[in-house]
């Protein structure tokens, strides 16, 4: 056990009158409660400028929210993620002095008092030597009873450091290690891209096939649809992981999903959503296809291809495809998140997850696949360039994807890479051509962000770190300089992501510098490149806020991973003031099906607002934001359609990459 975690084992003392902050030791823990509704206990370390600062707050009987303020007094950072066991905090500090740490109960907390403890594990300077900064980065889940996480770091056929923390399954007591097969989720559509385009290169099928052509039993839904479309996220097929969502399915508990459903959701499917290569929409559902069209013109099943065709010949011997969750994966980790009393549950994989996902490998495995990037054993050159092409919409704009992976750029250094999330597992794989170097991370804990692995990778390529005084701009440029701070008042407020709509990103300015703060994380400040785009400064992202007809700034767009759009929030008591009051509710009361998903919602009218019902989820309270249009927290647009004597007859529901689904009413 590391000493710091050995002294707040052994140290427990009683927290003394709250009048004066309580000074926060490393390896101290500190026993206190929130005896009165709307307390704030405040906590105080000392650090200087760029330390390195973690520890967490264990909730015994209350939901907590952290926030931690400078010696300006200004805030830092704020957390607020499960509702009991350990909420985590970390932060790199900015200035030398004494800084604050308020807690207090969470916004919907329930009780709202309890019992809490708060331990101050590290406050020490940054590491200069990038072992011990990526140890100080993995410290969080470097614990004896609870999931962990590991990091592969390589460079010109070396591994420069690997390591892993924590445990991979709590019930054995099992260690998590550099070879522990771990749910990649997403990373694996790389792997899926690759089988396909192995095929292509044998002849026995085109990226410009008609994807009807393997898999016939598709509906003619008026374009063309290509094995192309498919594997740039363009087809305009539905989501099926947000179609199931939408019709009650439960799948963070397991709900089971079987392959051929797909196809069935497909068949089912009305129209396309967009023109196959205008739109760029992340789409599960065309990955499924492109295994299923693997599986078919190969002749094996997807996981005995790339097996034979990929593993084995690349030495990856912890790695293999998943086929299902009940399939045993040797030496796994186990999925974890918080549970909602303290400790951890255990979740199941996503079901029918193959070509979007479900496949396992370790960290070590997955520095032998980017260097098939760089020097191909398997496949060719070709094959590598066509995948880290990023693809040009009908409109000229580019996607930033390829086939199967992302392609952007870190501190101007050029990045292909791939996220990945299951239920309970994440994952992240960058390469860096013009650096011959890679990284890998991966958890099995659902509440891991892993894009700590461009925090880590900046550590060992300093190449990629952002300088801390921006360049001057370009004759012509934008000039950051002259952006009047005022104007980014029109943008300051929260916005709900589509995708994601209990993902809150918040933005505010404190005199000319400008913040954003997403859900659970630090604040990172960000810098305008025009009037209406501004990029993050610790981490490869940008946003575009946009204006409605009336120039009111209504929604975002978040430029990471692909292009997340965002809805503005309405703040507290400007609803009422900004909107039209609703139509008459009693209009839109009734019961409505879905030919398509075969599946029931009820609306009625609840104390003077309207309710979404429906069997499988729990009540969603509906909230009018313009016209016959409402918003509720699993679907951020409900719209209501009338005929032409003004008599409600449907709605449509959208939650992000599925939408315009069709609920005609029966009564």
């Amino acid at each position: 056990m590391p000493r710091l975690l050995a002294l707040a084992a052994a140290l427990l003392v009683a927290a003394p009158a709250l009048a004066q902050p309580v000074t926060l030791r490393t390896g101290r823990t500190i026993e206190a409660s929130i005896a009165v509704e709307g307390e704030r206990d405040a906590y105080a370390f000392t650090a200087s400028t760029d330390w390195f600062v973690t520890g967490w707050v264990d909730q015994r009987s209350v939901d907590v929210e952290i926030v931690i303020a400078g010696p300006d007094g200004k805030e830092l950072a704020k957390f607020d993620g499960p509702a009991r066991g350990r909420e985590s905090f970390t932060l790199t500090t900015t200035a030398d002095g004494v800084h604050t740490v308020s807690v207090h109960a969470a916004g919907n907390a329930d009780p709202k008092t309890g019992a809490y403890a708060i331990t101050l594990q590290r406050a020490e300077p940054v590491a200069t030597d990038p072992k011990k900064r990526t140890d100080q980065l993995l410290s969080p889940w470097n614990r004896t009873d609870a999931p962990g996480a590991a990091v592969h770091v390589f460079q010109g056929g070396r591994t420069l450091y690997a390591t892993a923390v924590g445990l991979a399954d709590l019930a054995a007591g099992t260690r998590f290690t550099v070879d522990s097969p771990t749910n990649i989720g997403s990373t694996s559509k790389q792997f899926t891209a690759f089988a396909v385009l192995l095929l292509a290169e044998e002849g026995k099928l085109s990226l410009d096939d008609d994807v009807r052509k393997h898999v016939p039993e598709l509906p003619d839904l008026g374009s063309t649809v290509t094995i192309r479309h498919i594997l740039n996220h363009t087809s305009g097929y539905r989501e099926f992981l947000n179609l199931l969502l939408m019709s009650g399915r439960d799948l963070g508990n397991g709900d089971w999903i079987r392959r051929g459903e797909i196809i069935d959701i497909i068949r089912r499917q009305p129209k396309l959503q967009n023109e196959p290569g205008a739109e760029w929409n992340y789409n599960n559902s065309a990955f499924s296809l492109a295994a299923t069209i693997v599986e078919r013109v190969s002749g094996q099943p997807f996981a005995d291809f790339l097996r034979d065709r990929v593993f084995v010949p690349l030495g990856m011997t912890h790695t293999l495809v998943r086929p299902t969750p009940e399939h045993v994966v040797p030496g796994r980790t186990v999925g974890y998140v918080p549970a909602p009393d303290g400790g951890w549950l255990e979740k199941r994989d996503i079901g029918a997850s193959t070509g979007a996902g479900g496949i396992y490998a370790s960290v070590l495995d997955l520095k032998k696949w980017v260097e098939n990037y760089e020097n191909p054993r398997v496949g060719n050159a070709r094959i590598v360039e066509q995948m880290t092409t990023s693809f040009v919409l009908a409109n000229g704009d580019t996607t930033g994807y390829g086939l199967g992976l992302f392609i952007d750029k870190q501190n101007g250094v050029r990045r292909v890479q791939h996220g990945g999330a299951d239920i309970a597992h994440r994952s992240m794989l960058a390469w860096y051509p013009d650096l011959d170097a890679g990284i890998t991370v991966q958890s099995n804990d659902g509440s891991f962000n892993a894009n700590l692995a461009f925090t880590i990778a900046e550590a060992f390529f300093p190449q990629l770190k952002k300088p801390e005084t921006p360049a001057a701009p370009a004759p012509g440029a934008f000039d950051p300089a002259t952006y009047d701070p005022a104007a980014f008042d029109a943008y300051v407020g929260r916005y709900s992501l589509d995708v994601a709509p209990d993902f809150i990103l918040t933005f505010f300015r404190e005199e000319g510098t400008f913040y954003t703060q997403a859900t659970g994380q630090p604040r990172a400040e960000i810098r305008p490149t025009s009037d209406s785009t501004f990029a993050l400064t610790i981490v490869e992202a940008s946003v575009t806020f946009h204006r409605d007809k009336d120039g009111k700034v209504t929604s975002l767009t978040l430029h990471q991973n692909g292009n997340n759009r965002a809805t503005r929030l309405p703040e507290e008591g400007e609803a009422a003031a900004a909107k039209p009051a609703p139509p008459r509710l009693a209009d839109f009361v009734g019961r409505y099906l879905s030919d398509e998903l075969e599946t029931f919602f009820t609306v009625v009218e609840v104390d003077s607002a309207l309710v979404l019902q429906q069997r499988r989820m729990d009540d969603l309270k509906l909230t009018h934001t313009k016209d016959d249009t409402f918003a509720s927290t699993a679907f951020p647009d409900v719209t209501f359609e009338r005929d032409r004597n003004g008599r409600v007859i449907a709605f449509y529901l959208a939650n992000g990459r599925t939408r315009d689904v069709r609920f005609r009413r029966l009564d």
